[in-house]
């Protein structure tokens, strides 16, 4: 069986218009990944065939998006963060757009002329790395420190890093957040994990059902992480270092108020393309 690219393409729209914003986008995608066809190959010429091999990969990855709601990113195992093209797996937390929020804050905290770029950056819970990747391309001479507590994911991290050109640059360990890191660093970093328990089960299916529990749950409250962070991080900055914190929506009050009770002093707080409280910058005197 065949079927034309243009045939194809309208049905897939249809299929992923309950899941995604741009159905129509990802379907190209989808075909892109599955019969390495660029985009433009694509808009070129929409009467080109799909054959019976080639229709049966790419049926595939369109029932994991539209029935299983598996994200696009994790189809394609990569995702886009802060123009770096990064590979994700399982054993890593998708990044979101939201999360360069970050990046955002610790450019308008570190730079400019009479601000001292970070020569140092620690990446707690650094996942698939976009962080400090983003930050290390931001600041180039700067060194970084990822620590997560998966060998599996700091694997996909190191692979990131090569693709990037910024293995020179970079040094992964496996730890318990905070406990084994022993250095002093300018700029730390974090998006911990920050649902609280109970509200696992009713998140979304394309995070429930794909993202690693271990890098959502954030305890009986949503604020464990924040809380072990702001007592341990004090020992790791350098005198007027700055910690960067993501919060989860309506956390912002409780988290200042924890750093607060460590000693911790507001510098800034930055929200999201929505508006939302969505990162929150402290340093100690």
């Amino acid at each position: 069986m065949t079927v034309r690219l243009q045939d194809w393409l309208s049905r897939a729209t249809q299929a992923l218009a309950p899941v995604a914003e741009q159905p129509r986008s990802e379907a190209r995608r989808l075909v892109e990944a599955a019969l390495n066809w660029p985009i433009a190959s694509q808009l070129a010429d929409p009467d080109q065939t799909i054959d019976a091999t080639s229709l049966e990969a790419l049926e595939a990855m369109l029932h994991r998006r539209a029935e299983r709601h598996e994200p696009l990113s994790r189809i394609l195992g990569r995702r886009e963060f802060w123009g770096l093209s990064l590979e994700i797996d399982g054993a890593t937390l998708d990044p979101r757009p939201d999360t360069e929020t970050l990046v955002e804050q610790a450019l308008d905290l570190c730079s400019g002329p009479e601000r001292s770029p970070p020569g140092r950056i620690l990446d707690l819970g650094t996942g698939s790395g976009a962080l400090l990747f983003a930050l290390l391309r931001e600041f180039p001479e700067a060194q970084g420190l990822g620590v997560d507590q998966d060998q599996a994911t700091l694997a996909t991290a190191a692979r990131n890093a090569e693709r990037l050109g910024l293995v020179d640059r970079t040094r992964f360990e496996v730890g318990d957040w905070l406990s084994g890191v022993s250095e002093r660093f300018d700029l730390i970093v974090s998006n911990p994990p920050y649902i609280p328990t109970g509200d696992l089960a009713g998140l979304d299916r394309s995070v429930r059902d794909f993202d690693d529990p271990l890098a959502l749950d954030g305890g009986a409250d949503g604020l464990a992480f924040y809380a072990r962070t702001l007592r341990e991080a004090g020992r790791c900055l350098v005198p007027g270092g700055v910690l960067i914190l993501e919060l989860g929506i309506g956390q912002a009050d409780s988290v200042l108020s924890l750093g607060h009770d460590s000693g911790w002093r507001l510098l800034s707080l930055r929200g999201d393309l929505a508006g939302i409280p969505r990162a929150m910058a402290l340093t100690q005197p």
